[in-house]
């Protein structure tokens, strides 16, 4: 699937024809699979996008080879859809050798080349021939008259210079068709892929209102596009979820990119004293940069001077870009309302979603954890728990993702924690475990054991002005079958109120395992 054009184009005496203009584009985002909470990938993210693009295309009698230029770098050519061709495709081909500083080294390999050098103290150029014998991963070697050396390991500032660009490298991204039209016409295509290289997160912002019952829940959408291809004026769109998607075996990446020589520091001049550079001459405009431009309107009248009148008040803010939640199946789809440009190796965010005045549940939470550190006093964990209904201000699909929740102290606004949480439904809990508590506590121990039972007591205490709400998981049978709590998967839920500066104790027994 990866044969190169030109191992090709002889073979089939086809014409060629080459797309480089995109009419109309839609991205709609996958996140990693697995990634449930964690930040993206900056390097290449791990999720992957369903492109497709809107084509027109001139197509000359017969058969002819078609270069779709611009197409994302992950391109999955296996999934590539082409509909719109009068006859069809017989063959699809990614070219994946990209025009770059590392594909030329790549493609220059035992070959000659120029290499380029500036004296620092008197800005002599010199020039002489090279051959590259080693890179471009790891560096770079040169063979020169002087014998081999790392490029960038002299400490004069070189470049090298090829001859000409390498017919099989391509400028940019390509999936070129071989296809066969009867008559000459024009035609508008539809290229539908799939393209590794993307991911989506949703990040929370939770500012918390004063008396602590209510906070304002904002959410942003964040795109990231690690190729090197970018789709402008695109139809946005994110699915949340999980899709059962088979593994895919390793595959290369299209060859490309900077080069990065770090044998010599070339940072600054004053690391390096004895370097004297030539002089250079700074061009006016350039000597100017930075000056300001002072322009006033005035009017001298009757020996007072006149100001101009104030400048018309701004336009109102447009109004918030939200996207926009409707149902697949299973999952949720998200739809930017406007066009937005997907850039290369960037993130764009857009709003989530905005509810404010959510109510929230403020609450301790820890879980026993058997013998280990019996006895011992731990502190419990701070959580936030919201009813994900609308009677509570919410009811809304939460994509998976991390939250930052805010709390107004006097006239600055603190960070009081950070959480991740997973994909939540409407109806369904949500819980922020944000931080642990030195002043709520929790302490487990054994207090009598036989081969059938064992007896424990939970002794929790409250340091704080006021009292707290605390929630103990206990993943115990516990004898008798205890009425006044809740039933929690295989666990059941303590919740007690502990009281300012108090304490509040629980004694229950284990049934063990015959």
């Amino acid at each position: 699937m990866a044969l190169p054009l030109c191992a090709i184009a002889p073979s089939v005496q086809a014409d060629t024809v080459i797309s480089t203009r995109i009419d109309a584009v839609s991205v709609t985002v996958y996140r990693a699979p697995g990634r449930a909470a964690g930040a993206i990938d900056r390097d290449w993210p791990r999720g992957y996008a369903l492109v497709t693009e809107t084509r027109t295309v001139d197509l000359p009698q017969g058969e002819s080879v078609v270069r779709f230029e611009g197409v994302a770098e992950g391109l999955m050519p296996e999934t590539a859809i082409l509909t719109g061709m009068p006859r069809g495709v017989r063959e699809k081909n990614r070219d994946a050798r990209l025009l770059s500083p590392a594909g030329l080294v790549d493609a220059y390999l035992k070959r000659r080349v120029t290499l380029r050098r500036t004296d620092r103290a008197t800005g002599k150029v010199t020039e002489q021939e090279a051959i590259l014998s080693a890179g471009p991963t790891g560096g770079v070697i040169v063979h020169t008259a002087q014998g081999y050396e790392a490029l960038g390991c002299s400490g004069l500032p070189e470049r090298m210079l090829y001859p000409q660009a390498p017919k099989d490298l391509s400028p940019r991204p390509t999936l070129s068709v071989i296809a066969t039209s009867d008559r000459a016409t024009r035609a508008t295509l539809q290229l539908t892929y799939l393209a590794e290289g993307f991911d989506w997160s949703a990040s929370y912002v939770a500012d918390m209102q004063g008396d602590g019952s209510r906070l304002d829940l904002m959410a942003w959408l964040t795109v990231a596009n690690g190729g090197v291809t970018g789709f402008a004026d695109a139809q946005l769109n994110v699915i949340a979820g999980q899709p059962n998607r088979q593994p895919r075996g390793a595959q290369p990446r299209a060859f490309g990119g900077p080069l990065r020589l770090t044998c010599w520091p070339m940072d600054i001049t004053s690391t390096h004293p004895r370097w004297s550079l030539f002089p250079v001459e700074m061009p006016q405009a350039m000597m100017a940069d930075g000056a300001q431009e002072i322009m006033v309107t005035a009017q001298r009248r009757t020996g007072r001077a006149m100001m101009a009148p104030p400048p018309p008040a701004p336009p109102p803010p447009p109004a918030p870009v939200v996207a926009e939640q409707e149902d697949l199946g299973d999952l949720k789809f998200y739809r930017v309302p406007v066009s937005v440009t997907v850039a290369a190796s960037s993130q764009k965010q857009v709003a989530l979603l905005r509810q404010p005045s959510v109510k929230v549940e403020r609450l301790y939470a820890a879980t026993v954890s058997g013998a280990s550190g019996a006895g011992e006093s731990r502190p419990m964990t701070l959580r936030l728990r919201l009813q994900n209904r609308k009677d509570d201000g919410l009811g809304l699909p939460m994509p998976s993702g991390r939250v930052a929740v805010f709390e107004q102290v006097g006239d600055m606004r603190l960070l009081a924690g950070e959480a991740d949480i997973g994909d939540k439904a409407a109806d369904e809990r949500i819980d922020y475990d944000l931080a642990e508590s030195a002043d709520v506590r929790i302490a487990v121990r054994p207090t009598g054991s036989t081969r059938e039972r064992q007896d424990w007591t939970i002794a929790l205490s409250n340091a704080r002005p006021f009292d707290v709400t605390a929630e103990v998981t206990i993943p115990h049978d516990i004898k008798p079958r205890p009425k006044d709590m809740e039933r929690r998967g295989n666990a059941w839920i303590w919740r007690v109120i502990v009281p300012a500066n108090g304490k509040a104790d629980l004694t229950y027994t284990r049934r063990l395992p015959r």
